[in-house]
This record gives C-alpha cells, sequence and structure tokens, in this order.
C-alpha cells in the first residue's frame, strides 16, 4: 500500500488558510470596511489577479519586481505576474479606464501573493484593503487619507487614543541630495547608508563629495538622522534646516499641515515624527505614514506618490493607504463574537419553510438537521431552535 507523506497536506511557508471562526472574523471587518470606504464617497474597484508583467511592474510596481511569482500565458507566450500589491493596478485603472482630470477616489479589497516573506515570520498571502486618492497634491488629500486609515482601523474596534501614528516625508531627504548631483552608485550607498542609521559611513561617502561640503550637505543629513521623536520635533527640524532650500522647508510645512489636520479630528492620537524614514523612496514623493498597536504591529501604511500616474502615461498626484485584513483582524480577535443561530429539526422542515425562508431574509442564520446525524452535535453550533407551539412558530434558546 502506498502510503502518503504528511507533507503532503502541508502549506508553503507564509501561506495560510482561514477555518470557519477565523474566515467569518476577516469577512464581518471586510464587510465593515467596504462600508465606510463607500460612505466617505470612495468607488470600489476589482482588479484582476494577474496581468502582464510589462504592465504589473509599471510605475510603483517596479519596486515589487522580486516579490512578483511569474508564469507564461499559454495563449500567446507573454509573461504575466501574480499581484503581490494592489495599488499599481489601482494607478493603472485612474491612469486608463477612469482616465480624466477630476480626483478619483478608489478603494479595493483582495488577495495579493507574495514571493517572499519579510523576514519576520510575515504572511506571504495578505488579504489587502486600501484606498487611493487620484488628482489633488495638496495636504488636504493627505489628511483625508490618514482619517479614512483610521476610520477604517476603528471598524476593528481599535479607538485613535490606543494607535500610534508614525509620520515622515521623503522630501527632506530628496531636496538635500539633489543639490549633489550623485552618480548612481554614490546615491545607492548614501540611501542605504542614511537607511541603516550609520552616520559614519554616511560622513566618509560625503567627504568623498565636493559639493557636500561647500553646502553644508553632510552637516545637515548628520542632522536629519537625528530627527525622530514626537511632534515638537520639527521645531526643531526647522532650526536644524534653517539655510536648507526652499524644498525642505516646503515639505516641513507640509508635514506640519498634516499633524494639524489629524490633530483636529483625532486629538488624542500619538504621533512619531521620523524624517529619515525613507520606506518606499523610489516612488514615494511626499507624506510617509503608518499606523501602530501600542505592542507595536503595524495595521495599515501609505504615502503620497505623486510620480506613478506619470508612467501609465497620464500624470496624476496620488496618495493612499493599505493594509492586510486578515492580521487587522488578528490583532482585535477577542473582540469578536461568532455569530449565533436557529436550529431546525428534520421533522419539521418542510412545514416551517415559510417561516425559515422568512427569518433568514430578516438576517437570521438558519441551520436544517441532517437525518441520519447526531441531532446534538448539529444544533450545538446554535443558539436557539424553532419550535411550533398552538399560537404559531417560536424560538427557544438552547441550553
Amino acid at each position: 500500500m502506498t502510503q502518503i507523506s504528511p507533507d503532503r497536506w502541508q502549506l508553503p511557508d507564509g501561506v495560510d488558510e482561514l477555518l470557519p471562526d477565523a474566515a467569518w472574523r476577516v469577512e464581518t471587518l471586510r464587510r465593515r470596511i467596504v462600508d465606510r470606504c463607500h460612505s466617505w464617497g470612495y468607488e470600489l474597484v476589482m482588479p484582476p489577479m494577474i496581468e502582464y508583467l510589462d504592465s504589473l511592474l509599471t510605475g510603483t510596481g517596479e519596486t515589487m519586481d522580486l516579490q512578483t511569482f511569474k508564469l507564461v500565458d499559454q495563449q500567446n507566450g507573454r509573461t504575466m505576474g501574480v499581484r503581490a500589491d494592489m495599488t499599481p493596478q489601482v494607478a493603472r485603472m485612474d491612469a486608463h479606464a477612469l482616465r480624466g482630470d477630476h480626483p478619483n477616489r478608489l478603494f479595493y479589497t483582495g488577495s495579493v501573493l507574495r514571493a517572499r516573506t519579510d523576514g519576520f515570520g510575515g504572511s506571504r498571502s495578505p488579504l489587502q484593503f486600501g484606498a487611493e486618492l487620484f488628482g489633488h497634491s495638496g495636504a488636504h488629500s493627505d489628511i483625508e487619507i490618514i482619517r479614512l486609515m483610521l476610520a477604517t482601523l476603528s471598524e476593528a474596534q481599535l479607538a485613535a487614543h490606543t494607535l500610534i501614528l508614525d509620520l515622515g516625508h521623503v522630501g527632506v531627504y530628496r531636496a538635500l541630495v539633489e543639490a549633489l548631483d550623485l552618480d548612481d552608485g554614490t546615491g545607492t550607498a548614501l540611501f542605504s547608508s542614511v537607511q541603516r542609521g550609520s552616520l559614519p559611513d554616511v560622513q566618509a561617502l560625503l567627504a568623498q563629495v565636493p559639493q557636500a561640503t561647500q553646502n553644508n550637505t553632510a552637516q545637515l543629513l548628520g542632522g536629519l538622522m537625528q530627527l525622530r521623536g514626537d511632534t515638537a520635533i520639527l521645531s526643531q527640524a526647522r532650526s536644524v534646516f534653517a539655510n536648507a532650500s526652499s524644498a525642505v522647508l516646503t515639505a516641513l510645512d507640509s508635514l506640519q499641515a498634516v499633524i494639524d489636520g489629524v490633530r483636529a479630528t483625532y486629538p488624542d492620537i500619538e504621533i512619531n515624527i521620523d524624517l529619515a524614514e525613507l520606506r518606499g523612496y523610489s516612488y514615494h514623493t511626499g507624506v510617509l505614514f503608518a499606523a501602530y498597536t501600542q505592542a507595536g504591529d503595524e495595521l495599515a501604511r501609505g504615502g503620497r506618490y505623486d510620480a506613478v500616474g506619470a508612467a501609465f502615461g497620464h500624470p496624476r498626484p496620488a496618495t493612499g493607504f493599505s493594509g492586510d485584513l486578515k492580521m487587522l483582524a488578528d490583532a482585535t480577535q477577542h473582540n469578536v463574537v461568532t455569530k449565533k443561530g436557529i436550529f431546525v429539526s428534520a421533522g419539521i422542515v418542510d412545514a416551517a419553510w415559510g417561516e425559515i425562508v422568512r427569518l433568514r431574509e430578516s438576517g437570521e442564520r438558519v441551520m436544517t438537521e441532517l437525518p441520519g446525524i447526531d441531532n446534538a452535535q448539529q444544533a450545538s453550533q446554535c443558539d436557539r431552535v424553532l419550535v411550533q407551539t398552538q399560537s404559531g412558530w417560536t424560538l427557544q434558546t438552547l441550553a
């Protein structure tokens, strides 16, 4: 007899499945978030799971090349990719299918698949949710997107005062290094050193760049790497960059406007600033933000990416956020109660069919008995039972 290896049923690392209770938590949360985004005037879109690679990795998608599973279309031989992130797809839809000069507010939910984990046991198959606002370049749209992100998190019973909002702005670093006119190799090495927080490496690199000494960039970048803390850090930043270019000061003004806007509606939220945070630097162009629990678990993140439209032939300012519904549901698992239902014994199903239909259409969950199977086991999934009395059909509580 052929033996079946137990590994046959093992899922790949980072790929998970949701059993009934978990699936119900996630789906309930998804419905709430969909309704919330719709109430804000955002339109639901559903991008395809696979696209041709030259489209999927255009614009912001170029950074996802190593995360993308690739396959060949058997009909024409072209290479396709399984989406690892839905944001580039939504940007393509805005630029082509919904092309126009007016603002587009779009939101989405759907599964994505990633070729690699993040190195910390993260999922390779998140259930992504998010929203994007195209067509407006001011701080008001950044504020709206952050407010919507916090509103979606509230659907998971996460109050703003229990969260940490991290803010940054890539425009400060971008303005400082653009003045140096660095070659690609030096620029990449400098970026890596700043990301690692290695000031000695930054100083060693810039010592070889004459412009850095002439315009004091080395000192300014050193100061940038120390600028992290609460919102009071912006006052210190204005002092550090008092003689910097107008682009640096404009970035600080934009960040202050976002802080003021968020505080106006969420006065109790904890806000942290990190001006050396350069996540997504290759495509982000302005404010960066992320929401965390007090324990440090990331719930959602986003930022401004005005350059994305140009890659699709339709330049558009854009800002948005995304998160993982499964991770968000896990963060609030103890707050969610699985819905119970009504049990109907097999002997009365036909007679009670009209009442069963009425109960289901009113939103109740009704389960009918399957004959020949232990009745008690089936009924254990319900908290009430339908019975017939002289006055008609009624519900009784199950012990």
